[in-house]
């Protein structure tokens, strides 16, 4: 078995020689670059999107909470983080009811029995600008001590399980070899696609 390649055009011939030639280059790798920051970017939307949904929280402070480190020719890693600990019951909508305090962390609306955001007696009931807007529960039987309230969303932990994970990877699949086709075509004028 052979394999025989002809050309009936010499400058076809040198135009594929120089797109095999700009592949080579230096050039390739700032378009793989550009390739993986593109996907990166947009898995980043559709994981503050995803996140946002998941946690309960307002997509700004999504936004805040998760960084990113974007991609150089040298590495061609794009990296997304997020840091903090379990967030305080206050950015889930808190409201103060007879009951306790509604919220709802996970996007699911809960009342916190026991729990309070202002100080007084029903119903002349007043916002201590000192509490922040923060959500409290007394911790024995005593009017004091009180201890802030936390919701159990964790934003580092969410952000690697359930339809955030998903969401990362599906969009990463789809788009990423998308934009490197692209960047071929691209960088090779169209010669090879």
């Amino acid at each position: 078995m052979s394999l025989r390649i002809s050309w009936q055009d010499v400058d076809s011939l040198h135009r594929f020689d120089n797109a095999l030639k700009a592949l080579g280059s230096k050039k390739m790798g700032q378009g793989a670059n550009r390739a993986v920051n593109r996907a990166g970017d947009m898995a980043r939307t559709q994981v503050r999107r995803e996140l946002a949904r998941q946690t309960g929280l307002k997509r700004r402070t999504i936004v805040k909470a998760v960084k990113t480190a974007r991609s150089t020719p040298q590495t061609l890693v794009y990296r997304m983080s997020a840091w903090g600990g379990d967030v305080s019951l206050k950015h889930f909508r808190a409201r103060e009811t007879r009951a306790g305090v509604s919220a709802a962390p996970f996007g699911k609306r809960t009342v916190f029995e026991g729990a309070f955001m202002r100080a007084g007696f029903w119903p002349n009931r007043v916002v201590k600008p000192s509490w922040n807007g923060h959500v409290f529960k007394r911790v024995g039987a005593a009017r004091l001590p009180i201890e802030k309230q936390k919701s159990g969303v964790i934003i580092p932990n969410e952000m690697v399980q359930g339809e955030t994970r998903d969401a990362f990877r599906s969009t990463v699949a789809r788009v990423l070899p998308q934009r490197v086709a692209h960047e071929i075509g691209r960088l090779t004028k169209g010669v090879v696609s």
